[in-house]
């Protein structure tokens, strides 16, 4: 059953009473804006996110307009967005922590691998906790923002709300439409179906949470810059890993060297290493080449240049795991 606010919006497209307009915010009518306001909020976002490598600040988050009107993404002092004048949630938000055990809502996988979002208090019927329920009965998709440092965000969306489990507080989430229509079609799933939905959803999991934290937190490290070129286009920046995942390499800044698209590259071929003293190099054959601009500038000029460090030692390269790369690129060149 949908909750009594969302009675005449589903059947009307309309709420009832009216709601006027106030202040400087645009009151929401009916489905079809609110369907109006996420997709300009996401395209916003996704504009956002493009420039800035998926880092995102508050003060940008509070830059959206919608006709005409700014209308801010993120509710400050608390991590549930609901706009004026309508009745459902647009974002949520988990605050920054240095230690995870720290954050002020334990949000945290299931064991059906999929993510989980703590209410607003203990109170079921709190007006934050009841928009985020009419998101999720009317299967809105919202954004969420993960704290990756004090007002840093990562914008996660969109997203959707497709369970609550109110004996722990809590909202199961679910990170792309795949995962929502396996949810909704749990009734109908055996046991080997229910195995695989479970290593899906980590795999989205892993691609849209860890892969990107592991990023965003290296490139904080490295000031958003190329650690070879110091190229400060967010945008075309990657999180580079010494040791890789396959290889049992863990997503630590210790195991990170922020680098450009085309550094990144050369890196993961042996074309470009390292050493533990994080000089770096180009191989023998490569200095030899001749074949244009790009070679002799981005690859050819950077042989026998220092990498720019963070400033934190501890979060400098793992120099042991720089020697095991740079033994691999010797062998190679």
């Amino acid at each position: 059953m949908l909750h009594p606010l969302l009675n005449d919006i589903t059947t009307s497209q309309r709420l009832d009473p009216p709601i006027r307009q106030v202040g400087d915010t645009p009151a929401v009518r009916s489905v079809d804006e609110d369907d109006e306001l996420r997709a300009a909020a996401f395209a916003f976002l996704t504009q956002l996110t493009a420039r800035t490598g998926g880092i995102v600040k508050r003060e940008d988050l509070r830059q959206f307009t919608f006709q005409g009107k700014r209308i801010s993404l993120e509710q400050n002092m608390r991590g549930i967005r609901v706009i004026q004048g309508n009745p459902v949630a647009i974002s949520i938000l988990t605050t920054y922590r240095q230690r995870p055990e720290d954050r002020p809502y334990e949000d945290d996988i299931g064991p059906d691998g999929y993510p989980r979002y703590k209410w607003q208090g203990t109170d079921p019927q709190a007006p934050d906790n009841v928009a985020l329920r009419v998101a999720m009965e009317l299967r809105k998709p919202l954004a969420w923002f993960m704290g990756v440092a004090p007002g840093l965000y990562e914008a996660v969306f969109p997203v959707w709300l497709v369970d609550e489990e109110a004996d722990q507080h809590q909202f199961v989430v679910a990170l792309d439409e795949a995962m929502e229509t396996a949810w909704q079609q749990e009734v109908l799933l055996t046991a080997p179906d229910e195995v695989r939905r479970r290593e899906y959803a980590l795999g989205v999991i892993r691609r849209r949470l860890h892969q990107p934290d592991f990023r965003r937190r290296v490139l904080l490290a490295y000031e958003r810059q190329c650690a070879i070129c110091r190229l400060r286009h967010a945008e075309l920046l990657d999180a580079a890993h010494i040791k890789e995942d396959a290889d049992g390499g863990e997503p630590v800044v210790t195991n990170g060297i922020a680098m450009c698209a085309i550094h990144h590259r050369a890196f993961d071929a042996l074309v470009l290493g390292v050493t533990p003293k994080y000089a770096v190099e180009v191989r023998k054959d490569i200095l030899e080449e001749q074949d244009g601009p790009t070679l002799l500038h981005a690859l050819q000029g950077v042989h026998g240049t220092t990498l720019v460090l963070p400033t934190r030692t501890v979060q400098r390269p793992d120099t042991e795991l720089l020697e095991q790369r740079y033994q691999r690129f010797q062998q190679a060149g």
